[in-house]
């Protein structure tokens, strides 16, 4: 992956499993955190929209995806205005028990987020971007470094683009770049010699939707069909492993994870597509 991990923008790992001792006597070990994280982000919709009302607001609502299980441990996503995921990060017993444990570590990320310091600035990009440069020093060959060079170019210009906003905001445009990465489409382009302006200003304007992914679940259908025709046994179950392990470690360390749950459900959808060859 060319761009840096979210986590490195995140509330600090330690403080997740730590959260209830934190808060135990505080005001919001009382509060109801489903209902906090909402007005959370209705109140920042409100502000944003310099007072415009309840028509603004109600744009901001926080989207819960539970997980379909007959039986515990529950789990549950919950997906922020500005696109950030994140989930429970507990074993939980029941599925109420797992939308308030990712609604907690949400909320904590959220206020964490909304600090000054935290948004987007010529500061803040050039500590990013410093970041992200050492995560890959060393790594990989002459053509994996063009494609990380070109990465943390495209990353720069998409936080230039966003100063004033916070990660969390940010989130949905960079889960989009990290997908086209990881898909080979962001090679393709660059080998049309579209520029990264052009790449940019299209995918500002697209929401990550159903279309989106199906259209890259298609691509990865075709690159199965493509590996088991030339005897190499196909892709999408060593894929789909690995990004169900990517997912789960990022979810029980409550990480931001939007990136491997989009990839995990994409791939799941290019499953049905061209359904993986059986292991031998």
């Amino acid at each position: 992956m060319v761009y840096p991990e979210a986590s490195r923008w995140g509330a600090p790992d330690a403080i997740a499993p730590l959260y209830d001792d934190v808060y135990r006597d505080g005001v919001i070990s009382t509060v109801n955190v489903v209902e906090a994280l909402q007005e959370f982000w209705q109140a920042k919709a409100s502000r944003g929209a310099g007072g415009a009302g309840a028509g603004a607001a109600a744009g901001a609502l926080v989207i819960y995806e539970s997980v379909p299980a007959a039986h515990p441990p529950y789990v549950c996503y919950v997906t922020l205005p500005g696109g950030a995921c994140f989930g429970s990060f507990q074993n939980c017993p029941t599925k109420a028990e797992a939308r308030r444990s990712a609604a907690k570590i949400a909320l904590m990320n959220s206020v964490f987020n909304d600090h000054e310091s935290r948004l987007i600035s010529d500061h803040f990009i050039e500590k990013a971007v410093a970041e992200a440069r050492a995560s890959f020093a060393g790594a990989g060959d002459n053509a994996h470094s063009q494609d990380t060079n070109a990465g943390i170019a495209a990353f720069r210009f998409m936080l230039e683009a966003n100063k004033g906003r916070t990660m969390l905001e940010f989130q949905e445009l960079m889960t989009v770049f990290q997908l086209l990465h990881w898909n080979g489409s962001l090679r393709a382009m660059r080998e049309r010699q579209c520029s990264r302006q052009e790449v940019v200003a299209h995918y500002s304007a697209r929401a990550l939707d159903d279309a989106m992914r199906e259209q890259m679940a298609l691509e990865w259908a075709a690159k199965e069909r493509e590996s088991v025709a030339a005897g190499n046994g196909g892709v999408l179950r060593g894929e789909l492993a690995r990004a169900e392990r990517e997912l789960r470690a990022a979810r029980l360390a409550a990480r931001e994870l939007r990136f491997p749950k989009e990839k995990r459900d994409i791939l799941v959808l290019a499953a049905r597509v061209a359904p993986p060859q059986p292991q031998q």
